[in-house]
């Protein structure tokens, strides 16, 4: 603010406080305060030069890493239509008068994921499934007045930080799972008493996918408390949405969005028409005009910014709009069967994949007897020196859990040749 004439004003609010300038940046380690040797300028030419020589240092690797961020399939014309300026320059839509494209561009997301999960609403987004997940138990909270939230002890620990971080007032119980990594129903019967809320991954963030859902659902109803889902949405193009849930939320990411470094990603947040108004976010609406022209408005807004702060089902103070109009693009693209075959094509590549490590000498695939949808865990008692022989065949393997265990993705984007080759990879590892 050195352009501003406020020194009055800085020292008026330095002796409020009683302290000095100084005092401000005392936490800074006096060697870090002295001047940054920056480099002289360099002209455009250079720069590119520069560019040029550090992108040379990149490798092209055949990689096998999803736990949250996957390689999926764009159609062309998804980019192409994303960067019009009337989507991408756009924020919020305050004035409904001179944003009735992206409402509806939005208004259609919500209407194709409610198809797409079975349920009555969606919001306009959040975002990322993590974050979404913070919500969802919040939302579980508010509906029920308890804090009490129970997760599967084989929850994405990335998304279990988030949530401890958002809903640090929150009980966050775990329940144990069984030899095949299903909920064990009987921990749950005594563990869900007197909880607000739910909440499993399908599949898990193993890959496998729950056969005890609806039992899940009916205990959890019977204890009075609601029933959250995490779900990965191209796997609703070959298995049903659990129609027991109150509440389901994932991540957009691979419904058009490139992985990109790992972000920026897309909160899908859908729930039971009775949670409406404990939803966060926003909700785009249809209505009509007084001389009967169709139009589109932010029906329910929940930030504090619109509502009184004390009423505000949450803080989100943006949300991730392009990537809900990317989804809504591919969802439409695809349609139900072309879904469809994407999901099935990865089921298949993936059990393919499992098939063929289990059968390698020492290795193990999958952990869990259970079907598993695109992801699966590889075991070795080396697997940490496993992983490393893999990346000198310039092959990135899986998230790796632990020592001997990591969490491989196959999506319809990996050939048979690619599947073969890391099999290949692994047989050629020696101890």
């Amino acid at each position: 603010m050195r352009y501003i004439p406020n020194v009055s004003e800085q020292e008026l609010m330095l002796n409020q406080m009683n302290m000095t300038m100084e005092d401000l940046f005392k936490d800074i380690p006096d060697h870090l305060k002295g001047e940054i040797p920056l480099q002289p300028p360099m002209s455009d030419l250079e720069v590119s030069r520069k560019i040029e020589a550090t992108v040379q240092k990149n490798k092209n690797m055949l990689s096998f890493l999803g736990s949250g961020c996957y390689n999926h399939y764009i159609p062309s014309h998804i980019k192409e239509l994303l960067s019009r300026s009337e989507f991408y320059t756009a924020y919020t839509p305050y004035q409904p008068e001179i944003s009735q494209g992206m409402l509806q561009a939005l208004f259609e997301y919500q209407s194709l994921i409610c198809d797409l999960t079975g349920m009555d609403v969606c919001n306009s987004s959040n975002y990322d499934w993590a974050t979404a997940l913070a919500e969802a138990a919040l939302l579980c909270e508010r509906s029920t007045g308890s804090k009490k939230f129970v997760v599967p002890d084989l929850l994405s620990p990335f998304r279990k930080r988030v949530l401890t971080t958002l809903a640090p007032d929150l009980e966050v119980v775990t329940v144990s799972h069984d030899e095949r990594g299903h909920i064990d129903l009987e921990d749950l019967k005594e563990k869900v008493a007197h909880a607000g809320g739910v909440y499993v991954e399908q599949p898990s963030f193993y890959g496998f996918l729950h056969e005890n859902l609806s039992s899940v659902g009916d205990i959890v109803h019977d204890a009075s408390a609601l029933f959250a889902v995490g779900v990965d949405p191209i796997s609703l193009g070959c298995i049903n949405p659990e129609s027991s849930a109150d509440i389901i939320i994932g991540d957009g990411q691979g419904l058009g969005l490139p992985q990109n470094f790992g972000g920026p990603l897309l909160g899908i947040f859908a729930c039971k028409k009775a949670l409406l108004r404990k939803m966060p976010g926003r909700v785009i609406g249809m209505t009509e005009s007084e001389s009967g022209e169709r139009g589109f408005v932010m029906t329910l807004q929940t930030r504090e910014q619109h509502i009184r702060r004390e009423k505000a089902t949450s803080n989100i103070c943006t949300n991730q709009a392009l990537c809900a109009v990317a989804a809504a693009m591919y969802l439409a693209t695809m349609g139900r069967q072309g879904l469809k075959e994407v999901a099935e094509l990865c089921m298949r590549n993936a059990n393919y994949t499992m098939r063929k490590i289990n059968d390698i000498p020492g290795f193990e695939s999958p952990i869990f007897n259970a079907p598993h949808f695109k992801e699966f865990t590889v075991c070795h008692p080396q697997y940490k020196n496993v992983h490393t022989h893999l990346l000198r065949n310039n092959i990135q393997g899986g998230f790796m859990v632990n020592d001997t265990t990591a969490i491989y993705c196959v999506t319809e984007m990996h050939s048979t040749h690619d599947i073969d080759a890391l099999v290949t990879a692994l047989e050629g590892f020696h101890v």
